[in-house]
């Protein structure tokens, strides 16, 4: 693979930098300008609470209701019912009663 196509891939997965060598050992203050002015811009506080995995979305909260069990009790019964409808059709196959 080519430097520059994976380059490319992982671009969004490393941060910019912010911080230079230079900036960071240059003795004075005032380098960390813009590394302290991007952090300054950051959301500060506890993050908001996430929903997460089919509980979360679908049991928790404004949205909870019992609609995906029923779901699962009828897709069930269809699937098994059939199941047995093509497995009697079978068995009248060679034999009537």
């Amino acid at each position: 693979m080519h430097a520059s196509l994976v380059r490319r891939q992982l671009g969004g997965l490393v941060p910019p930098k912010i911080a230079t060598p230079t900036l960071v050992s240059g003795g004075s203050g005032a380098g960390l300008g813009p590394l302290v002015d991007f952090y300054s811009k950051l959301p500060k506080g506890n993050g908001a609470a996430r929903v997460s995995g089919l509980k979360g979305r679908l049991f928790s909260g404004a949205r909870a209701s019992g609609t995906p069990i029923v779901a699962v009790i009828v897709g069930i019964f269809a699937v098994s019912y059939t199941i047995d409808y093509n497995m009697h059709l079978k068995h009248h196959k060679n034999h009537a009663h």
